[in-house]
């Protein structure tokens, strides 16, 4: 039987402080991230924070901002500090999940085409069974030679990457049905 984890990948309050924030889409965004993280605690799921940390900055540990988002209300089963863009690089994560016979991964958070894509396709190489929850991601438009792409396009260019390669992409209503 495959065992499933909640990976919840940079929901930390360290964004608030980066220039780039903004306020739409988090609403959404919240209320798609509670309504998995419940769905999944309901099931007996557990929940794993991934926090990134820098040297210095709004995501170093001495800024005080390396915390949970303030509407986050769950207990994680375990926390892990990342220093790159996935969850895996020198965390623990992969070991701590092999330790309980963990196979299938939900991925959520902050960055969608960083941070969760990236995650998504180290575990996907690592064997895992990746479902990614793009309605429980979240990013900021990103421009590029000129080019600016908002959110929409940064998701779907995710989803489109990602889609029959490294994850199966669902809604929070779909993962929680398959589960």
């Amino acid at each position: 039987m495959s065992r499933t984890a909640l990976i919840n990948i940079d929901t930390q309050q360290s964004f608030h402080h980066r220039e780039y924030w903004q306020e739409s889409g988090f609403t959404a965004f919240q209320q798609a991230m509670l309504g998995l993280i419940d769905g999944c605690e309901s099931r007996s799921i557990p929940v794993v924070d991934i926090f990134h940390v820098d040297d210095s900055g709004p995501f170093s540990l001495q800024s005080g901002h390396v915390q949970p988002m303030s509407f986050l209300r769950h207990k994680p089963a375990v926390i892990f500090h990342k220093h790159v863009h996935n969850a895996f690089t020198d965390t623990g994560l992969d070991r701590w999940l092999r330790e309980r016979d963990i196979h299938r991964l939900i991925i959520c958070g902050l960055r969608t085409e960083q941070c969760c894509e990236t995650t998504a396709r180290v575990a996907s190489d690592l064997g895992y069974r990746v479902i990614f929850v793009s309605e429980a991601t979240l990013t900021f438009p990103m421009t590029y030679q000129g080019i600016t792409l908002d959110t929409h396009d940064l998701r779907h260019r995710t989803e489109t990457v990602l889609a029959g390669r490294f994850a199966e992409i669902k809604t929070v209503a779909e993962t929680l049905e398959s589960l």
